[in-house]
């Protein structure tokens, strides 16, 4: 009796296929990579095709792998859809609820926001992760998340998007600093100081190039004080900022309580070293949504969720139903 593809054998082709690489795949996967190897070889001799060429350089997909890996993800994705039906019979809020969130997010959103949720929905605890956008919605669409807080814009791949709120960006500068002493700046203030941005992969980073694509320019230059540098996570940007080492734009949740209060206000957590501006004028935001699947049948947990964060603090933002 022959032997049949399992879905494990599709989540494995499609891991290689995003990953060009089998040890990344396997990590991805929590698997080793002999495992995953040998599961993706026997599923290309069951169907008598190869679906990857492998050179010591990289890994491709084949012109007939790339028609199998997209039907491989319909068939992960239906085949979350139905653990989704089983759950109609059950209570929607009973169980646990797989959010992920991005970096610029979860550590400011997630106290608040896991108290409410205890407070309203005790019996449907989360079970939480961080990630970039990207890999967030890979995950969104395997059925390995089912829901993530999110900004936008991100590409449209057909999920049900909420809009959370509008939270503007503020400024910070080293204490010392001559913009310091205002009670707000401009974008043209910030034009002629050292930018200090996220890294790669980050959505903030473009938001904050969108606000200031001069930087863009001069991010790979050395010349002048216009040279920008890169951390791998706001903090770190916070903590360069209180070195003297340049300013930056961070979203206002991640704004310490009082630090917009006043020259003289303290700021918890940086030590007094950082001033938070706003921005004079309009500022520049950023629009924080929830997005699942349509296919996720929990109405009532992602109605919960929504009034979970709606009930958050949210200092500065501008909540959105």
């Amino acid at each position: 009796m022959g032997r049949s593809m399992t879905l494990t054998e599709l989540k494995y082709i499609f891991a290689v296929a995003r990953e060009r690489h089998f040890g990344r795949a396997a990590e991805a996967c929590f698997v080793s990579q002999p495992t995953l190897s040998v599961a993706v070889k026997k599923l290309e001799e069951e169907l008598e095709v190869k679906i990857f060429e492998r050179s010591a350089a990289e890994v491709t997909v084949t012109p007939l792998g790339q028609e199998i890996v997209r039907q491989a993800q319909v068939v992960l994705e239906q085949a979350a859809a139905i653990k989704e039906i089983a759950k109609r019979g059950k209570d929607p809020l009973a169980g646990p609820l797989r959010l992920g969130l991005i970096y610029t997010i979860a550590p400011y959103l997630l106290p608040d926001l896991v108290k409410q949720v205890i407070e309203r929905a005790r019996q449907m605890p989360l079970i939480l992760q961080e990630n970039f956008t990207v890999k967030l919605l890979e995950q969104l669409r395997l059925g390995e998340i089912d829901a993530a807080i999110l900004a936008e814009p991100f590409p449209d791949t057909n999920l049900a998007v909420a809009p959370l709120y509008d939270e503007p960006f503020v400024a910070a500068v080293p204490r010392d600093h001559p913009l310091a002493a205002r009670d707000s700046v401009t974008v043209d203030d910030l034009k002629r100081e050292t930018m200090l941005l996220l890294g790669n992969g980050h959505c903030f980073r473009d938001h904050v190039l969108q606000v200031c694509p001069e930087f863009a320019r001069f991010s790979d230059h050395s010349e002048g004080i216009q040279k920008s540098f890169e951390g791998s996570s706001l903090e770190t940007i916070k903590h360069m900022v209180a070195a003297g080492m340049g300013v930056t734009l961070v979203p206002r949740l991640s704004v310490p309580k009082g630090a917009l209060e006043g020259a003289g206000a303290p700021a918890e957590g940086d030590a007094g070293y950082v001033r938070y501006l706003p921005l004079a004028g309009e500022p520049p935001t950023r629009r924080v949504v929830l997005a699942w699947r349509r296919s996720f049948t929990r109405y009532e947990a992602i109605a919960a969720l929504r009034n979970a964060v709606y009930a958050c603090e949210l200092p500065g933002c501008r909540r959105l139903t």
